[in-house]
C-alpha cells in the first residue's frame, strides 16, 4: 500500500483542508501544521509554541500539529483524516488485487481453453505456476489409478527431482489421494531420504490436482533457497491445480469420447448461429466474450456509444385497420429492411420492439446518422412498395442520443437477459418522440453532433433546447434533413440562413425579427412545419407575452 502523503491531504482545494481551517477559525486557534520535513503545510509559523502533537499512520510520523492549547484537538481532527485516508488507499489497493486475481485466473483459463492434449495442459500449468510462485523446478505428475502408475506430465527448471524414482514410488501421490491436502512443506527429510528430491532442496510447496473430490495428481514447486512461501502463493498454486485438473481430465477423456465431442460440437454450432440473432455477437464481444455460451450473470462493460431509436409514426391508427396476422407480416417486412442498414452501418440491433427499432453504433454518432438517413431513404422505397398495394404510406420518426451505456447479462441463474441500462437509452427514446412536436424526422443531441468528426457533411437545423420530462438539465437539439426528399432538401437549403437567424433572434426574444426569418422560411419552404411551428411560437409570445425567467428551452411535460 503507497504511504499516505500528509501534503495532498492538506491540499489548498481539499474538503480536508477547508475543514480543518474552519475548525481553526472557530476555536480561534494559533496552530499550524507541518510534515515530516518540518514544511508549513497549513498554517502561519509561529516562533514559540506551548504544544506540539504528531500526525502517525502506522506507528510513523508524517507530521506535526504545533501551536497553543487548541493543539491537540486539531490534532485529533488531523490524525482522523489520515485513517480515513489510510484505510481508503488500502481498500483500493485490496480492490486491485482482487482485479489481478480475477484476471489472472480469466487469462489461464483463456490459455488453457486453447491448449490440446493433457500434456499441453500441464505445460500450460507448470509455466503459469513457476511464473508466479519462485521456484527452481517443478513437476506435475499423474497417478493412473488402475496401473497403479505415475506419469509425468511436465517438468521445467534445474533438476531437483528425479523423476524415474517418481514413477516408481507411488507412496506420495498415495499420501496425496488420501488426504487430498494442498500445503508448503516444511520438513523434506522423507522425500530427501526416498531420494525423490535432491539434498540441496530447502523449500517445497504443492497442490493436489483434483476432479469431483478424486485426486489425479499433483503440482510440486521446489526451491534450492529457504523461500518463505505465502498463503498467497499456495492460494494461487490451488486455483491452477483446480483449473488445470479438470482441463487433464477432460483431455484424457477427449480420444473416448471423440464422436460424441464432434456431434455436441456441431450441436453447439448451431445453437450459436441461432442465439446470435437473438442476442447480437457485437453485444456478446463488448462484454469479452467470444461466445453466448460464455457469458455470465452479471457481466457488464461500460461504454460511450451512440443510440438510435426508430417509430413508426401512428402506429396505433395503423394496426387497427390490420389483422393479427398482417400486422405481423408488416412489422416483419419493415424490419427486415432496416435491421441491415444498421448493420451495414457499423451498428447492431438491440431491439425490436414492435414497431420500433432501439439500435446501438459502438464507434461513432457519424454511423448512427448515416443509418438513420439511409433508414428514411428506405422508408420512401417501401412507400412505394405500398402504394402498388394501394396502402396509406408510413412515416418514422428517428432519435440519436450519445453518452455512457452500461450493457450487461442480467436476471437469475434460470434465465439470463442481454439488457442494456443507462439515461442514454431514455434520452435517445425521448428524442425519438420529439420528432412529431418538432415536425422533423430526425433529431440528435448536441453530445451526438460533438460525436461527429465532420458534421459539415450533414444538412443540420439547430432547433434549440428542451427539457426532456423528468430531467433537470436541458439538452440542445438538431434537425438533420438529409433523409427528406430532394424538393424538401433543396427547399430546406435555400431557406436556411433564414431559419438559422430567425432561431437566434428567437433565442435572444427578439420576436418581430424572428418572425420575419421564420416568415421567409415558409415563403419559400410553405411546407416547413418546423419553421410553422416556431413562427407559431413567436406568434404567441407576441401576443400574449413571455413567461418570467423565459430562456428559449422547451419544457417537455410528455414522455
Amino acid at each position: 500500500m503507497s504511504k499516505v502523503n500528509l501534503k495532498n491531504i492538506l491540499a489548498k482545494k481539499s474538503n480536508a483542508s477547508a475543514l480543518i481551517s474552519s475548525l481553526i477559525e472557530e476555536l480561534n486557534a494559533d496552530v499550524f501544521i507541518e510534515d515530516d520535513g518540518q514544511k508549513i503545510l497549513l498554517g502561519k509559523f509561529l516562533e514559540t509554541t506551548s504544544y506540539q502533537q504528531a500526525v502517525e499512520i502506522d506507528n510513523e510520523i508524517i507530521g506535526w500539529v504545533k501551536g497553543d492549547d487548541k493543539t491537540q484537538l486539531i490534532a485529533s481532527l488531523v490524525n482522523i483524516l489520515v485513517q480515513k485516508e489510510a484505510e481508503k488507499k488500502k481498500l483500493g489497493t485490496e480492490v486491485l488485487t482482487l482485479y489481478q486475481e480475477v484476471n489472472l485466473i480469466f487469462n489461464f483459463s483463456e490459455k488453457l481453453a486453447q491448449a490440446i492434449g493433457h500434456k499441453a495442459i500441464a505445460e500450460i500449468t507448470l509455466g503459469e505456476a513457476t511464473r508466479l510462485i519462485k521456484s527452481d523446478n517443478g513437476i506435475i505428475v499423474l497417478w493412473d489409478e488402475q496401473s497403479n502408475q505415475i506419469e509425468v506430465l511436465a517438468s521445467s527448471g534445474n533438476s531437483v527431482f528425479d523423476e524415474e524414482r517418481f514413477k516408481k514410488n507411488v507412496e506420495l501421490l498415495l499420501f496425496i489421494s488420501h488426504s487430498g491436502l494442498s500445503e508448503i512443506v516444511g520438513d523434506l527429510s522423507a522425500l530427501k531420504n526416498a531420494g525423490l528430491i535432491i539434498p540441496e532442496v530447502q523449500s517445497l510447496i504443492y497442490a493436489a490436482l483434483k476432479v469431483k473430490h478424486r485426486v489425479m495428481g499433483a503440482i510440486i514447486l521446489a526451491n534450492t533457497e529457504a523461500v518463505q512461501y505465502s498463503a498467497a502463493d499456495l492460494k494461487f498454486l490451488i486455483t491452477l491445480a483446480l483449473q488445470s485438473s479438470s482441463a487433464i481430465e477432460s483431455a484424457l477423456l477427449y480420444e473416448r469420447n471423440i464422436r460424441e465431442a464432434k456431434e455436441k460440437e456441431e450441436a453447439m454450432r448451431r445453437i450459436y448461429e441461432i442465439t446470435n440473432k437473438f442476442v447480437p455477437h457485437e453485444f456478446i464481444q463488448s462484454l469479452g466474450r467470444n461466445v453466448i455460451t460464455d457469458v455470465q450473470l452479471g457481466d457488464q462493460v461500460e461504454k460511450i456509444v451512440t443510440v438510435l431509436f426508430s417509430d413508426i409514426r401512428d402506429y396505433t391508427t395503423l394496426s387497427e385497420k390490420m389483422t393479427p396476422e398482417e400486422n405481423f407480416a408488416f412489422v416483419s417486412s419493415f424490419n427486415e429492411r432496416m435491421g441491415p442498414i444498421i448493420r451495414q452501418h457499423g451498428g447492431f440491433v438491440n431491439q425490436y420492439l414492435g414497431d420500433a427499432i432501439m439500435a446501438i453504433f459502438p464507434h461513432s454518432a457519424a454511423d448512427a446518422l448515416g443509418a438513420a438517413i439511409k433508414m428514411q431513404k428506405e422508408v420512401r422505397e417501401f412507400n412505394l412498395r405500398r402504394a402498388l398495394l394501394n396502402r396509406a404510406p408510413i412515416k418514422i420518426g428517428v432519435g440519436l442520443h450519445t453518452g455512457p451505456l452500461i450493457m450487461g447479462i442480467t436476471g437469475d441463474h434460470e434465465r439470463l437477459d442481454a439488457t442494456t441500462i443507462a439515461d442514454t437509452v431514455n434520452t435517445a427514446s425521448r428524442l425519438e418522440s420529439l420528432t412529431k412536436y418538432f415536425k422533423g424526422n430526425i433529431l440528435l443531441s448536441e453530445a451526438s453532433l460533438k460525436n461527429i468528426d465532420e458534421p459539415e457533411n450533414f444538412h443540420l437545423r439547430h432547433l434549440g433546447s428542451v427539457q426532456l420530462k423528468g430531467k433537470m438539465e436541458s439538452i440542445s437539439i438538431y434537425e438533420c434533413f438529409n433523409g427528406s426528399d430532394e424538393k424538401d432538401i433543396e427547399k430546406k437549403l435555400a431557406s436556411l440562413s433564414f431559419f438559422r437567424e430567425g432561431m437566434s433572434d428567437y433565442l435572444n426574444k427578439s420576436f418581430p425579427e424572428a418572425y420575419n426569418k421564420f416568415n421567409r422560411v415558409i415563403e419559400i419552404h410553405p411546407e416547413d412545419m418546423t419553421a410553422k411551428l416556431f413562427l407559431n411560437n413567436v406568434d404567441h409570445y407576441m401576443n400574449n407575452g413571455i413567461p418570467e425567467n423565459w430562456t428559449g428551452v422547451e419544457e417537455m411535460h410528455n414522455k
